[in-house]
């Protein structure tokens, strides 16, 4: 199982090197379901190594100018925030029973787990719905609403710090609407935030995690791995066009979550 693990790993890496987003998505289930992790010590794992491969994304986008660092400094100071106390106080608060209905008991990872499925369904609407063109028009005076920033920054650090995941799907449309900035700016400037946020938050970790580094720097090696390899591939392969059939296997992927949690025991 390590040696799938491994290349599973290799996969999320080509993903985010493809089609330029949401194989971070798969990092929590290959921690738990093929290195056998527990869920809460695979959420801190998965910050890392989203953070990591984030960082080794974006260099590209900062090379073409695409990352806007004011906006990233704007949405990402909530976001910041929250996940690092979301990390340090919300998570070793939730209980390990959080409630039972009859036989059935809600345990603390299968809560996490259930909640990281509710994401990755979300996610994969996001890949699987046709996009409108996006032409290259003049940039619209950049404008920010402040409240609404606040509001989402929040809400983003609360579910990195919870599941583990970067939640790019949620932050480029609100940077896109609620700062203005092109697509392709938005994408490079979610990178820079996602990989800020993902590491503060795995810094934030209550002392009492203890880290494998060896482990953890093996997976995070092999993604990296895979995003070369998917910005290899990226030259004669279109990523725009191959977003939707990996969005149907990260839907696939979350409902099978949902029902081994829930169902098949």
């Amino acid at each position: 199982m390590d040696t799938a693990g491994y290349l599973a790993s290799i996969f999320i890496g080509i993903a985010l090197g493809l089609i330029g987003g949401g194989g971070s998505i798969l990092t929590v289930p290959v921690l738990v379901y093929l290195f056998n992790l527990d869920v809460v010590l695979a959420t801190a794992y998965s910050l890392f190594v989203v953070g990591t491969t984030s960082i080794v994304g974006s260099f590209s986008f900062f090379k073409k100018g695409l990352i806007n660092i004011k906006t990233a400094i704007v949405f990402g100071i909530p976001s910041i925030i929250s996940v690092f106390l979301t990390r340090a106080y919300i998570v070793p608060a939730i209980p390990q029973e959080v409630f039972s209905i009859g036989n059935f008991t809600v345990t603390k990872n299968m809560l996490l787990m259930l909640l990281f499925a509710v994401l990755m369904i979300f996610t994969s609407y996001s890949m699987i719905k046709k996009e409108k063109d996006v032409t290259d028009e003049a940039p619209q005076k950049q404008q920010f609403n402040y409240p609404l920033i606040l509001m989402e920054g929040i809400l983003v650090g609360i579910l990195t710090g919870l599941v583990g995941a970067g939640g790019g799907f949620l932050i480029i449309p609100a940077l896109v609407l609620l700062s203005k900035l092109p697509m392709k700016e938005a994408v490079g400037t979610s990178l820079v935030i996602i990989a800020a946020k993902s590491l503060i938050g795995f810094f934030g970790e209550s002392g009492e995690t203890v880290i494998d580094w060896v482990f953890l720097s093996k997976v995070t090696v092999f993604a990296i791995i895979g995003i070369f390899t998917g910005m290899g591939l990226s030259k004669r392969i279109n990523g725009d066009k191959l977003k939707p059939a990996f969005g149907w296997f990260v839907l696939v992927m979350g409902i099978y979550i949902v029902l081994k949690e829930t169902v098949i025991r």
